[in-house]
């Protein structure tokens, strides 16, 4: 038996740090996301015990850390423990997301393996409990569970119904070069944002762009200081035609830019591609994954 689950990239439209816990925690808000652009979970039931292998373009980067400490072995454990199941099968990841790169990619990847694993070995556990163990395992798995647009709040473990979205086009630009997040966070300056009222649905991606505009991400300047190269490509998404808005996603160093329509993002992925300084940069063009009609969410903790 071999089963598939896909991964998608989460993109954070804006992101306001409103607050910080005791314990040290950043409290968020933010408007999330899902692009086409994903990697892939592959599980066969042939192996006596579980076990991982990483393979595509970004495997490389994670081969080291296939075992123990990937968040894919740590919810397949997880969801093991919970069910009282020995963990069989053998897992591969098809790394095609650039890693540590704010578009949420090893969340997604913990996400899809509950979702395939649930399935796999037939673990009888509510959808609550399953977001119950998404949390313990990071912050946006969470979000990525449900691969759907979501209103992110607290430190990630609150989701809220999110605006109706358009049909528009995205393109998701990588320079390669990463950035920690615990330093963004550490290098950022300035006070606490206020999480801001959102309509119930945009009718169009300019209209969407420009309420957007009027937000921000509060960690990109600090991002930007640390990886001076994230200002050439916001630079360079915003320059290309039909961009209505280019921003970095998370704590970097993916940045985005919304375009009317899928098409419109292709045709000026491929311009951006042609440019010297992109040659060497992770390119991706495309609409929208998990944009229901009518946002859902569960509801708020």
């Amino acid at each position: 038996m071999i089963l598939t689950e896909t991964a998608h990239a989460k993109i954070n439209l804006y992101l306001h740090v409103t607050g910080r816990r005791d314990d040290g925690y950043h409290l968020l808000d933010s408007l999330a996301v899902f692009a086409g652009a994903a990697d892939t979970l592959f599980f066969s039931s042939d192996a006596a015990a579980l076990s991982l292998s990483v393979e595509g373009p970004f495997g490389a980067e994670l081969s080291t850390d296939a075992t123990d400490d990937n968040l894919v072995m740590r919810a397949a454990r997880l969801l093991a423990a919970e069910a009282g199941h020995t963990p069989t099968g053998s897992l591969t990841l098809e790394k095609t997301l650039p890693v540590a790169s704010g578009i949420g990619g090893g969340s997604a990847d913990a996400a899809a393996a509950l979702r395939l694993l649930q399935q796999a070995w037939d673990v009888a556990v509510s959808e609550e409990r399953l977001f119950e163990l998404a949390e313990k395992l990071g912050a946006d798995v969470p979000v990525c569970l449900a691969q759907r647009s979501a209103r992110m709040g607290g430190v990630g473990e609150r989701l809220d119904p999110a605006p109706a979205l358009p049909d528009c086009g995205m393109i998701l630009v990588n320079c390669g070069l990463g950035v920690s997040t615990p330093a963004v966070f550490r290098a950022r300056d300035g006070g606490f944002s206020e999480a801001p009222a959102l309509p119930a649905a945009w009718a169009s991606a300019a209209e969407m762009a420009t309420d957007l505009a009027r937000l921000h991400n509060d960690l990109e300047a600090a991002a930007c200081a640390l990886c001076p190269t994230i200002r050439d490509v916001l630079s360079a998404i915003n320059a290309l035609p039909g961009c209505l808005l280019s921003r970095m996603s998370g704590s970097g160093a993916t940045c985005f830019g919304i375009f009317d329509t899928p098409e419109a993002a292709r045709r000026a992925a491929a311009q951006l591609s042609a440019l010297t300084q992109a040659r060497s940069w992770w390119v991706w063009a495309g609409g929208l994954a998990g944009r229901p009609k009518t946002s859902e969410s569960r509801p708020a903790a």
